[in-house]
């Protein structure tokens, strides 16, 4: 199962180009959302960082199939664990969420492939 990070919910939610490769692996595999990413995707539509049709960001990434992964205290154990690599809040704890979990996360952030084993990036 893939885990994905915010850049890539929000461009599956704008129809914004992803591969057909990414997509027919997020649609055999499955993929979960990180309640994390609408949390972030308000954040940075409130300071003007970004544009979104709805602010029912939840219910939106819901509508297109996907589940949310709720924050945990054994995701916080992970974070607790990962080096500091870079300092993006957001990034770190979606990573902690994937080492927890099991899950392979899909970014842009070639960082990510610092963190984990299991990460694509795109």
């Amino acid at each position: 199962m893939l885990l994905l990070d915010t850049n890539i919910v929000y461009r599956w939610l704008m129809a914004q180009p992803l591969s057909d490769s990414l997509v027919q692996r997020i649609v055999s595999e499955g993929a979960l959302v990180s309640i994390l990413s609408p949390w972030e995707m308000l954040i940075k539509q409130q300071i003007g960082k970004l544009d979104l049709p709805t602010l029912d960001v939840a219910g939106d990434i819901a509508a297109q199939g996907f589940s949310l992964l709720a924050i945990k205290p054994e995701h916080l154990l992970a974070l607790s664990e990962l080096p500091m690599l870079h300092r993006d809040p957001f990034d770190r704890l979606l990573l902690a969420q994937a080492r927890a979990e099991g899950l392979t996360i899909v970014s842009t952030d070639r960082i990510f492939a610092e963190y984990l084993p299991n990460v694509l990036v795109v």
